[in-house]
This record gives C-alpha cells, structure tokens and sequence, in this order.
C-alpha cells in the first residue's frame, strides 16, 4: 500500500507548527519529505496479509518442533507512534508434514511489525496467520521488546523489556510442551 506522502508532509508542517517551531528553518524544511518516505517503509504491513508470506510450505516427514528464535523486530506503538523493538521467537509442531521455510517466519513477524502495533496483538496475528496456512498441532510466539513510549515519556524506565507469549493448540493445552517450547525459545540463560 502506497501512502500519500501529500498527506504526511502537511501533517508533519503542522506538528511542527503546533509545537511552535518554524517549519522552513534549515534544519527542519526537508524533515516533512523524509519523514514520508520514512513512513513508507516503516508502515509497509499496513494493508498486507502476513498469510501470503507462508504461500509455500513443504511436506515433509518432520513432526516435532521447529523454532526460529532471535528474530529483530522494530516496530511503532499506536498510542504514541514511538519505536518498540526486540526480538521474536516462533515455534510451531507440524501436522501431516507440513513445514515452511525458515525465511517465511521472520517475514511473517516482519509484515505484522511493519504497522501502526502493540506487542500483544502482534503475537496473535503471528500465531494465527501460520494456524491458518499450516494448520500445525500447535504455535507459540514470544515477543521481547523495549518500548520507547516507557523510556522517553512517562515511567522512563530504560532497559525494561516487556514478554509476551501467545500460544494456540497443543502449547495452549499441554503445560510440559509449552514449558519445553519456552526453554528452548528462550534459552537457560534467560529463564
């Protein structure tokens, strides 16, 4: 989806204009078209179907977990437009052989991070967009991230991480796998 860099660039003016700065100074004039273009990129998920991203799996006769773990993420927070970022754990137990690529996962974290988000919506709609296409016995997402919002503003409380941890099927069902799952995730070091 294409932004309308029109739109962004006047709002951006009037930000400026609202906090009492001179939007034509040196500094500042060009600040509107960048921050467009910047927009384009950070909000390229908005309109698009994390799903698509998981169009190719494979069928193989594999049916205990795959992980991906330590994926980077950066991402805007919706009720500040300030970053959040960290870094995603995916895992998910295939049923009848059905896996996928590795590189489809960290780009199905990718297209949910690159919108307007918060951390907890973004585990569901990672869960659920490979429960939809793989249809795997179970998936557990686990998100870890420093949000801005917490360290510019407000509490300012730099280096506090918040965890999130979405589950669906057998990890939602079974404590022993889900607490397998996360072990492996996460790693002894960080438990």
């Amino acid at each position: 989806m294409a932004i309308d860099h029109d739109k962004v660039k006047h709002a951006v003016r009037l930000i400026f204009e609202a906090i009492g700065e001179d939007p034509d100074r040196e500094g500042l004039a060009d600040t509107p078209r960048r921050i467009a273009e910047m927009f384009e990129e950070i909000f390229s998920g908005v309109g698009k179907d994390p799903r698509k991203e998981l169009n190719t799996f494979f069928t193989e006769r594999h049916e205990e977990l795959v992980a991906l773990r330590d994926i980077p993420f950066y991402s805007m927070c919706e009720h500040h437009l300030l970053p959040f970022f960290g870094r995603g754990h995916i895992g998910y137990l295939p049923a009848d052989g059905r896996v996928v690529g590795v590189s489809k996962l960290a780009r199905v974290l990718e297209v949910v991070a690159r919108r307007p988000q918060i951390q907890e919506r973004m585990g569901e709609e990672i869960a659920d967009a490979i429960v939809d296409v793989l249809a795997p016995r179970g998936v557990i997402v686990v998100l870890e991230a420093e949000h801005l919002c917490m360290v510019m503003r407000g509490v300012k409380k730099p280096g506090s991480q918040m965890v999130t941890i979405t589950t669906r099927g057998v990890f939602r069902e079974d404590p022993t796998l889900r607490e397998e799952a996360l072990r492996l995730l996460l790693g002894n070091h960080r438990r």
